[in-house]
């Protein structure tokens, strides 16, 4: 079994080049910490929740201490000041403000998250085994996936695959173009396309076990229902049964135990997430059951056993971890379906397609789906199967999982958030998730900070949810199918029915999906736990891809915000007020920080609007911040580290923005660009190395001009804005790969390239019947000579205007 893992393992980290790829070398201040984070966050100590509220408390009274003494004070002692003073002040008043806002709402949601994990109480394994013992709703993991590497699929699939869940699929949406001409690309898309196979092939052992265990257990259990227990007064008989029945029960689970310690000895561990892999999703479920070996072995010592139905859920549990469905689903390979660049079509795809049974006819196009039927869950779609290879069952489920082609989940993470979707008061609650954390041991400096950056918003995220304002985070979640059915929206393409349950209007179509939730009733939970982590750009490069798809889409979902709101206040569902503006920050602080923060650099503003109010209103956010970073396993001092990224992200953040505006204006798409997750440098835009480069040297500028006029303040927050720029340059991008960035830059933008011929549909002439392409004719009728006609028809009407 071992020699196979080994080979399994071997075939599925084979790289696009058959090379398995190298560990990235560590740099000089990465992360020495691999150990993760606990699951539960520590309960936050009294004196904690009381200085966050004294933070709250300071950054509001210090704000309108400074309109009161400072911005008032000005305009009225200085009637004369003219007009330039007057827009200067209004201006600064209203960036302060909008700065002072955004950190304001940090320590809101701060508070709310604190408060929360206080407060959580988490739900005991044996309620958990209770609840879906006998459970016949299922789940179904939906991992889309584009141009990503097979090894970095196949820990996402093992981590969805070992979920303990009774009813569980797994299926794996590759969104790659499905006949490459690139035998390099084709090598890896077929290495990616054998995962399920490899997956279900090596679950096959096990899951034969443990269901043959399971199964003689019943029928043990009904020839002889008092088997299993020991009460006062048993006899020798039953005590010898019932112990008997302990010790088969401690046999599988050290079979099931070693099974997953020996797949763990034959990882390759090569960087910081494949030793997460192995230690907490391998070794993590491993040390579970080792507890429980543990709990039966103290049992069984003591002449005593757990009740027979206790014994049921615990061989239920093992049948939980091994028998998940694997397999792999392509949408471009149908005409029929949507082939929209975007994982929320890559999404929506497959979701219209759930409970149904689908006909594959051939066309001119391709092939294509017809309706064939319903079917229902996963057992009634198993019956239904026939040996007609033309058709296509999908199963549904009650509940789907959207999980990232680079996350990893812990061991009960369905368990859990299913548990929290089926509690009592939660009827209503479309989506639950726990927002991603990062993975430790990162071994660049970037992957460092901008995983620090990650954990902050895993906080901020929980805190939201105290106050009703919670987002869907699309790295990971479980959905109930149901929501989804109350936001689908159904237009036609080509004669075929396109249902849309996620919008790809925009590129966060977590964001804008939450919205409509909202609208509909349905309301959204963060799970108080880490249960989850995702890979953070290791790269600029990168990080630039990703950062500027975030702050892309934010100003365009805010007027179904609007909308949102009077729809629920016509309902007469009240709205409080904390929920509002936590949601208009989340969705359109990127804007006015940016710009605020450019019109900060970049203009002269008078000394005299400079006030220590300003600072100390700053104060208890980044004290705050300093915290939290310290408690996620960081330094208090990368607040400083974290403001000098976010001056090097500043150009890529309002790039995203002005997207947002071009958007709105031209009613276009803007295409969904991913993220790079490879372990060799991503090359960065020219244009986002050289901004920061501009930053510091406009900061020194300003430095100088305002040192020769004597204006100390704006002279000290440009050198101190030149310092943290300059610092993050070396270490974030680097100076020597720098300058390969902007040499490529200026490269692509010098060269042209051959101008390619517009492809022409050919118009239809047949010379002979066997020359003939008879089924694009009769299924297309000829194309080409309609839109001939057309253009004769325009012509005669623009011949006639003139």
């Amino acid at each position: 079994m071992a020699e196979q893992m080994v080979l399994l393992h071997a075939d599925a980290m084979e790289t696009a080049d058959g090379q398995a790829t190298k560990a990235r070398k560590r740099q000089w201040g990465s992360e020495k910490r691999s150990e993760p984070l606990s699951i539960v966050h520590p309960a936050p100590s009294r004196r904690k929740i009381v200085l966050g509220r004294i933070g709250i408390l300071t950054t509001v009274l210090a704000w309108i201490g400074y309109v009161i003494t400072t911005v008032l004070k000005q305009l009225v002692d200085n009637p004369g000041a003219g007009f330039r003073f007057g827009v200067e002040s209004v201006s600064y008043l209203v960036v302060v403000s909008f700065l002072t806002f955004s950190a304001l709402m940090y320590l809101t949601a701060r508070q709310g998250a604190l408060t929360r994990f206080r407060d959580h109480r988490r739900v005991p394994r044996g309620e958990l085994d209770r609840h879906f013992f006998d459970y016949s709703e299922g789940v179904t993991v939906l991992i889309p996936s584009y141009a990503e590497e097979p090894g970095v699929v196949r820990g996402t699939m093992w981590s969805a695959v070992l979920q303990e869940f009774p009813d569980l699929s797994v299926v794996l949406l590759l969104d790659d173009p499905p006949f490459p001409k690139d035998p390099d690309v084709l090598r890896r898309l077929e290495a990616t396309r054998a995962l399920a196979g490899q997956i279900t092939e090596t679950l096959s052992e096990p899951a034969a076990r443990v269901n043959a265990a399971y199964e003689s257990y019943r029928r043990r259990r009904t020839l002889s229902p008092e088997a299993g227990t020991l009460a006062a007064g048993t006899s020798a008989a039953g005590t010898l049964a019932a112990g008997a029945e302990v010790e088969r029960l401690i046999a599988e689970y050290e079979y099931a135990a070693g099974w997953l310690e020996a797949m763990a000895e034959t990882e390759r561990v090569e960087d910081h997430v494949d030793e997460f892999f192995v230690d907490l999703v391998l070794m993590g479920l491993a040390r579970e059951l080792r507890l429980v070996i543990l709990a039966l072995t103290a049992a069984h010592a003591q002449q005593t056993s757990p009740s027979p139905e206790r014994i049921a859920q615990l061989y239920a549990r093992l049948t939980w971890i091994f028998n998940a469905r694997v397999s792999t689903f392509e949408r471009k390979r149908f005409a029929s379906l949507s082939h929209e660049a975007n994982k929320a079509m890559n999404l929506n795809a497959y979701l219209s397609l759930m409970g149904g049974r689908w006909h594959r006819e051939q066309t001119a196009d391709g092939t294509v789906l017809r309706p064939a039927g319903m079917v229902g869950s996963a057992a009634d779609s198993a019956m239904a199967r026939t040996s007609d290879s033309t058709e296509l069952i999908i199963p549904d489920s009650t509940y789907v999982l959207t999980l990232d082609a680079d996350s990893l989940l812990l061991r009960d993470y369905c368990l859990r958030l299913v548990h929290l979707l089926e509690s009592p008061g939660n009827e209503r609650v479309a989506v639950t998730q726990t927002p991603y954390s990062s993975f430790r041991g990162a071994p660049t400096r970037i992957e460092r900070i901008a995983g620090a950056t990650t954990d902050i918003q895993h906080i901020q995220h929980q805190g939201m949810t105290r106050y009703g304002a919670t987002f869907w985070v699309g790295a990971n979640a479980v959905i109930r199918k149901r929501a989804l059915e109350d936001i689908v929206e159904i237009s036609t393409a080509g004669g075929f029915e396109i249902r849309t349950y996620i919008q790809d209007r925009t590129v966060i179509e977590d964001t804008e999906s939450s919205v409509d939730l909202g609208k509909h009733g349905w309301t959204l939970v963060n799970y108080p736990e880490r249960l989850s982590y995702s890979a953070t750009p290791p790269d600029f490069g990168s990080l630039v891809v990703q950062r500027r798809r975030w702050a892309n889409g934010g100003l365009l979902i805010l007027p179904k915000l609007w909308e949102q709101i009077r729809h629920r206040r016509s309902q007469d569902r009240p709205v409080p007020l904390r929920e509002i503006l936590l949601r208009v920050n989340y969705m359109a602080s990127i804007t006015w920080a940016s710009f605020g923060l450019l019109f900060l650099l970049a203009y002269p503003y008078d000394s005299r609007l400079l006030s220590p109010l300003v600072f100390l209103a700053a104060l208890p956010y980044f004290l705050a911040m300093g915290s939290d970073l310290w408690d996620c396993g960081h330094r208090f001092s990368d607040i400083f580290r974290i403001y000098g990224f976010n001056l090097v992200l500043l150009p890529v953040n309002l790039a995203g923005v002005l997207k947002s505006l071009q958007q709105a204006l031209t009613g276009d798409k803007i295409p969904f660009v991913r993220t790079p997750k490879v372990k060799d440098r991503t090359a960065a835009p020219a244009l986002y190395v050289l901004a920061p480069y501009l930053v510091v040297a406009f900061s020194l500028l300003t430095v100088w001009r305002n040192w020769e006029v004597g204006n100390w303040g704006n002279a000290a927050f440009a050198a101190f804005n030149a310092v943290m720029a300059a610092g993050a340059i070396r270490a974030y991008i680097g100076v020597a790969n720098s300058g390969v960035d902007m040499y490529l830059g200026v490269l692509n933008w010098l060269y042209v390239g051959p101008k390619e011929p517009k492809p022409q549909a050919p118009v239809i002439i047949p010379k002979t019947a066997e020359q003939t392409d008879w089924e694009s004719l009769l299924y297309h009728g000829d194309r080409r000579l309609n839109r001939d006609l057309r253009g004769k028809d325009d012509r005669r009407k623009r011949a006639g205007s003139l």
